[in-house]
């Protein structure tokens, strides 16, 4: 049977939802002693584990310790969730095309930090989160499943956050059921889903 491993570095929401959604979770891993989602998954009978980045002297070395952690459980896929380390090239090419991310905005718009922030900032008018596949290349790779929401004129950066995170807890799951159920396939850098269902969300 397929599973995965879910990399987080806080209460881990997004790793939430996809146990809630029934996903196969072999282990949760993190950074942090103090990431609130470790007692959860704890509390549903899942694996944990503990990797403190600050006990390596480089991120080779931490990822290299987090890839001994993460091969342990031989998941089929790695989901990044809320997990705050950039990761180096080699440990990306190790787990290339078994690893997802969710970033939320709309990629490639507004990768990395504050996108909340910089979109109301911008006036965009929809905003929203992506599901890509990891590479070399921060918030890039391609793009499995999008889901949009649209921006309020009464929206400050906590509401938007919050409409975009129930999105993110939809969209996740899904990609990720996905993945392990072989649906996904890149062809020139760009993903198919196999049977074609609706790949691009709107959110009223």
């Amino acid at each position: 049977m397929k599973s995965m491993v879910i990399l987080i570095s806080g209460r881990g929401s997004n790793m939430q939802a996809m146990v809630e959604a029934g996903l196969p979770v072999a282990a949760v891993i993190s950074n942090r002693a103090d990431a609130a989602g470790l007692a959860y998954a704890a509390g549903r009978g899942i694996a944990t584990s503990i990797v403190p980045h600050r006990d390596y002297a480089t991120r080779e070395a931490f990822d290299a310790a987090l890839a001994q952690a993460i091969d342990g459980f031989r998941p089929d896929l790695v989901a990044l969730a809320g997990f705050m380390r950039i990761l180096s090239d080699g440990f990306v090419l190790r787990y290339q095309g078994r690893m997802l991310n969710i970033h939320p905005s709309l990629l490639p718009a507004f990768p990395g930090l504050d996108t909340h922030a910089r979109a109301l900032a911008a006036g965009v008018k929809l905003h929203g989160c992506t599901v890509h596949f990891v590479t070399a290349q921060l918030d890039h790779g391609p793009i499995v499943m999008q889901a949009a929401v649209p921006v309020l004129p009464r929206d400050d950066e906590a509401r938007l956050a919050a409409r975009v995170l129930a999105e993110e807890h939809r969209i996740y799951a899904q990609a990720a059921r996905w993945f392990l159920e072989g649906k996904l396939v890149i062809e020139s850098g760009v993903v198919r889903v196999k049977g074609d269902p609706p790949q691009q969300l709107y959110a009223q």
